[in-house]
């Protein structure tokens, strides 16, 4: 009886065996995976904070900043150096075409492919004191023939129009020309002259000027801002 009862057990479990295998079959295999680990392996990343971000905004302004100035000093340079120069106006010799403490602008690049001309308003190294720049205008070129007689200035024999005087022009006592008598301007040399005569040291004190000496041509008055405007050169027989 026993091992009836043992049998008939083993057959219950077998067919529990084989009734389960079908389940199996039909049931799908569900697997769980463990949580992924984020970043496993790799570093991660910070996002900056605030003082961060302010201190990178801050240092880009600054080289930004910088970078303008160095670009604005750069053609600043070649400005002055090649282009233009500002001067201003000290005493009283070019009255009253320029007073004193304006200012005019210099142009110092024409000169390098034309020739000056009579009439130009001329910034130059004084011949005397190279240290001293001079504002005088230009009266006569080189080869022409120069005289001053009765206060009046003549170029090879002809009146020399000035409608920018005041007054006559005048001479004294040891005047590198004397009354009446005619010079000839060298060759690249310059005869000038301040439109006050009467208070202008120039080239009838210390005689015609140099081309080297010129530094370039008074084109521009800028200041005061109310005479702003292009010097105009006059100067014809």
């Amino acid at each position: 009886m026993r091992l009836a009862y043992n049998t008939y057990m083993d057959d219950q479990i077998k067919s529990k065996v084989v009734v389960d295998t079908k389940i199996a079959e039909t049931i799908p295999t569900v697997v769980i995976s463990p949580p992924p680990t984020p970043n496993k392996g790799k570093p991660q990343i910070v996002k900056p904070g605030f003082i961060q971000i302010m201190t990178k905004r801050v240092v880009n302004f600054f080289l930004d900043f910088m970078e303008t100035i160095v670009v604005a000093l750069s053609i600043f340079v070649v400005f002055y150096l090649f282009l233009a120069q500002p001067h201003e106006i000290k005493g009283s010799s070019m009255e009253p075409t320029f007073q004193n403490n304006e200012y005019v602008l210099t142009d110092k690049i024409s000169y390098r492919f034309i020739d000056p001309n009579r009439g130009d308003v001329i910034v130059f190294k004084a011949p005397r004191n190279p240290d001293v720049d001079f504002i005088k205008r230009i009266i006569a070129l080189p080869g022409e023939k120069v005289k001053i007689e009765n206060g009046h200035v003549l170029i090879n024999e002809n009146l020399l129009s000035e409608p920018y005087l005041t007054s006559l022009t005048t001479l004294y006592p040891g005047s590198f020309i004397e009354e009446g008598t005619e010079i000839v301007v060298p060759d690249r040399e310059f005869f000038v002259m301040g439109d006050n005569r009467a208070h202008s040291s120039d080239s009838r004190e210390f005689g015609t000027v140099k081309r080297n000496l010129i530094i370039g041509r008074a084109f521009i008055r800028y200041w005061p801002i109310n005479k702003f405007g292009v010097v105009s050169n006059v100067g014809n027989y």
